[in-house]
C-alpha cells in the first residue's frame, strides 16, 4: 500500500507543473497555477523525506512494518 501511496506521489509531482504550465499558459488562474506548482514541491519534499537514506542507510519507507 505504501509503495501505492509513493509512486502516485511521484507521478503527481511530474503531472502538477505540466498541468500548472498549461494553465498559465492558456491564461487560466494564475493563483491555481501557482498553487499547484506549490503542492508539487511539497509532495516532492515528501517523497524525498520517505526514500532517501538515513544515516544508518536504510530509508523511512524501509523502516515501516509492512
Amino acid at each position: 500500500m505504501q509503495e501505492t501511496a509513493l509512486s502516485l506521489a511521484v507521478l503527481m509531482v511530474i503531472a502538477l507543473p505540466l498541468g500548472a504550465l498549461a494553465l498559465w499558459r492558456r491564461g487560466g488562474s494564475r493563483k491555481q497555477a501557482l498553487l499547484m506548482l506549490a503542492l508539487a514541491a511539497i509532495l516532492a519534499a515528501n517523497v524525498a523525506i520517505w526514500v532517501l537514506p538515513t544515516r544508518d542507510g536504510a530509508s523511512l519507507s524501509q523502516q515501516t512494518p509492512r
